[in-house]
């Protein structure tokens, strides 16, 4: 009875989940595979703990399969696809046909009828960019192959996903040319009312909404089983309906915070249950058989690599790219991990009048151990040669060399307008014997760009405005920031001290910044915090998401006035790293300081490429006119975090840039700033770029 109680259920998934990923991390194995093996062992074929027809288990697998398909939509950059969407397209096509094509051929050989075969061609005809975490940290997703890739998977997710819905209608009654007509048909109707209607209902209701983010939440989520919904209305698999409700409302989320909450809550709980229900699914004498009868297997693993790279080779072809960016193409291409294993769970359990599934237990886990060679493979051939890439020169910022800040400043020309806005830095502060080291750094970049700070106390609203506790609040408010202006002054820089009264502290903070134009926020920050979003954010994290200008979260240990040596890691060249840079130099040249650009390439990394990036790199920095000692130091080893952490024993402040990494799956990936951020003895600012 306990066994089959949902609540003893519920309670084992939350342990597995909670402690088996973080397990296999450790073991350099992938979260989701210490997931599925948990199945396994809990399941019918281990201890009997878990049962994959428990109403608990069902419930919660099928809401991670299409929230898995969801995030998936969710994942692909619509903006990178518009830059190069021809290539795309093409590319997309390719990756799509060729592998089609080789499982097709697959299914034929092993038997399998027209319909099961094409299944399995459309199983590998999607991928998952599960290494785009890799191409980021190594700042090269601006290059063209990385762009085209990432832009190809709109088109192999949804034809997948489409020939899917054909092939399971198929399956499912009798086969006639009117009734592919009229699912086709019907099927096109629904994903242009779910694309284009809940897209320009989603930015209605945002817009209406402004900042109720429970509500916006509650949106999204009522989209995705809406289209859901309505997929199987129209007669074709749920899955489909919820990849499409992602893409609809890919633009209205943007960077949003509620954005970051959607992917929080399918990382965290629904779709590792999926991966927990794919292992009861795994019937381990089955599973041997198939192994021990490889051939399917051998078949399937083979036509999926060699496919995947011959649709690459093709692009190469096409576009002139070289080996460097021919491997990464096939590298981030090769993993199949959300869309391939949702549809092929759809396809065995789709069941037709003569009791037959659509594809048997040897194909089920023939793509069970495809995903668990791809999903390693493919982002190990992706570090290995995504480093050899080359850069674009457009990324590279070539007009003056400007910080973030001053963005509203340059005009058309690319020319620096120096009478539009005064360089305005906000504080908020709390208490200021302790954020004294904030109110120096403010005042010592807004001196040094000879202009302002605002001192920023945000007192709590209350309905009546003449309540006492209220009157009290804006009394100690003018007390603190009547403390920081004397702090301020001693630098000799304009202060513009200011209260605000407002319910949400985070919004409060970045309105003030909206309204008085300013180009920095300066936080104080804790590191008991954490940086990791939370299913209910922190001030720091609603101030990052809606801020419109940058803001530099900072743990300062000693007064900025004695800094001499600033350490700034570089791994990539793109305009927010030249920030940090900029950033960087201005505080050195108050002080005399000297700043370290330091560049950790991988152990492979070619040396005529190191070097090309040092070249970039020094050229960068002396564009500045600040007269200060940069030097550039580089580092051969693969553990970034670590050289970070033993190199800045030496220095008296870090400064790092805040990036966050997803994967298409919505499974969060370690980030090296995090890691880093743990490992440091000395003071830190973390840059947030604006969204």
């Amino acid at each position: 009875m306990l066994i089959n109680s949902p609540i003893i259920a519920f309670t084992i998934l939350l342990i597995v989940i909670f402690a088996i990923p973080p397990l296999f991390e450790r073991l350099k194995l992938p979260g989701l595979v210490g997931l599925l093996v948990a199945g396994v062992i809990l399941g019918s074929s281990g201890l009997n703990l878990l049962n994959h027809e428990s109403e608990t288990v069902k419930l919660l697998s099928e809401i991670g399969k299409i929230y898995l398909m969801f995030v998936a939509g969710l994942e692909i950059d619509l903006e990178q696809f518009r830059k190069t969407k021809n290539r795309s397209i093409t590319f997309g096509i390719l990756t799509f046909l060729v592998p089609l094509i080789a499982g097709i051929i697959v299914g034929r050989i092993f038997n399998f009828s027209w319909n099961s075969s094409v299944l399995i061609g459309s199983l590998l005809a999607s991928h998952t960019l599960l290494a785009y975490p890799i191409v980021s940290r190594l700042g090269v997703v601006t290059n063209e192959a990385v762009t085209v890739t990432i832009g190809a998977t709109i088109f192999t997710d949804t034809g997948a996903l489409l020939v899917l819905a054909v092939c399971v209608g198929i399956h499912g009654g009798e086969f006639t040319a009117l009734s592919l007509v009229s699912l086709l048909a019907g099927l096109a109707i629904y994903s242009a009312i779910v694309l284009f209607g809940f897209d320009w209902a989603g930015k209605e209701f945002f817009k209406r909404t402004g900042d109720e983010q429970s509500n916006q939440f509650l949106f999204i989520l009522l989209a995705l089983f809406l289209a859901s919904v309505g997929a199987q209305i129209v007669g074709v698999e749920k899955i489909v309906g919820a990849f499409l409700a992602g893409l609809a409302v890919n633009d209205v989320l943007g960077r949003s915070p509620v954005k970051e909450k959607i992917e929080f809550v399918g990382s965290a709980l629904f779709i590792p249950c999926f991966f927990v229900d794919m292992g009861l699914l795994i019937d381990i004498p089955s599973f041997i058989k198939t192994l021990s009868s490889i051939g399917i297997t051998i078949a399937i693993i083979v036509a999926l690599i060699g496919s995947k790279f011959i649709a690459a080779y093709l692009a190469k072809l096409l576009y002139r790219y070289n080996n460097a960016e021919l491997l990464t193409m096939w590298s981030l291409s090769l993993p199949q991990v959300a869309a391939t294993l949702a549809a092929a769970l759809v396809a065995y359990q789709s069941v037709n009048s003569a009791n037959e599934r659509l594809i048997n237990n040897a194909v089920l886990n023939s793509v069970i151990v495809l995903m668990l060679i791809t999903s390693i493979l493919g982002p190990m051939i992706t570090a290995r040669f995504a480093s050899a890439l080359t850069i674009s020169q457009d990324d590279l910022a070539d007009e003056p060399l400007a910080t973030w800040w001053k963005n509203d400043s340059i005009n058309s020309n690319n020319i620096l307008d120096e009478t539009q806005h005064p360089f305005t830095v906000i504080v908020p502060i709390y208490n200021p014997q302790t954020q004294r080291y904030l109110l120096e750094m403010a005042a010592l970049l807004a001196r040094h760009e000879l202009g302002k700070i605002v001192p920023l106390a945000i007192t709590k609203g209350h309905v009546q405005m003449d309540n006492p506790e209220l009157k009290m609040a804006l009394m100690q408010s003018r007390e603190r920031l009547q403390i920081a202006t004397e702090i301020s002054q001693e630098f000799d820089v304009e202060v513009l001290p200011t209260v605000r009264i407002d319910d949400d502290i985070a919004l409060g903070i970045s309105r003030t910044s909206r309204e008085q134009n300013a180009s920095l926020v300066i936080l104080g920050w804790s590191r008991n915090l954490g940086l990791r979003s939370r299913l209910f954010g922190n001030i720091i994290d609603g101030i990052f998401w809606s801020s419109h200008c940058p803001v530099a979260m900072a743990q300062l240990l000693n007064s900025p006035t004695k800094f001499q040596r600033i350490l700034v890691p570089v791994g990539d060249l793109t305009r927010q790293t030249i920030g940090a840079i900029k950033f960087a130099q201005i505080l050195a040249d108050v002080n005399q300081a000297e700043v370290v650009l330091l560049h950790i390439y991988h152990p492979r990394t070619p040396q005529n490429k190191v070097e090309l990036f040092k070249s970039q790199l020094l050229d960068i920095a002396s564009k500045s006119q600040l007269e200060v000692n940069t030097n550039i130091q580089t580092v051969k080893d693969n553990d970034v975090a670590k050289v970070i952490i033993e190199e800045a024993l030496s220095f008296d402040l870090v400064v790092l840039r805040s990036v966050r990494y997803r994967t298409a799956g919505g499974l969060s990936v370690s980030e090296v700033t995090t890691q880093v951020i743990q490992g440091l003895s000395s003071s830190i600012i973390l840059l947030g770029e604006p969204n």
